[in-house]
């Protein structure tokens, strides 16, 4: 994908992975309710989409039917290394105590971090 979603962008495709394919009226129902959005604006969004290619549109009779053309776990990847990049320098550690700092990780959290070291270093 050559540029990236806006968030609102990203809560179009958010709902996608949760269910596709859906319709704009769908998405409108689903994503634009909650955010105020109009019918036209969550279209606007959709085909913002389909432009970046991160959406694919198949029409059906007199609607299209939107799919996610991009996989969650390489939308995420992308944006999380950005965030990294952008504030902590491309390292994850300082990220980490970060967090730990503003008492931001619950238990399970670090919990689920020593599990994930664990497996790593095996």
């Amino acid at each position: 994908m050559a540029e990236r979603p806006s968030e609102s962008e990203m809560q179009i495709l958010a709902a996608l992975w949760e269910d596709s394919p859906q319709s704009a009226t769908d998405l409108a129902d689903t994503v634009g309710t909650g955010n105020g959005w109009t019918l036209a604006t969550v279209k606007t969004l959709v085909a913002r989409l389909v432009q970046k290619g991160a959406v694919t549109a198949e029409a059906e009779g007199r609607r299209y039917l939107y799919r996610p053309a991009i996989e969650r776990a390489d939308a995420v990847g992308e944006e999380s290394q950005r965030f990294v990049d952008r504030l902590f320098g491309g390292r994850v550690s300082p990220l980490i105590a970060h967090l730990a700092e503003r008492e931001a990780l619950s238990d399970t959290d670090i919990a689920e971090i020593e599990a994930l070291l664990r497996r790593l270093k095996s």
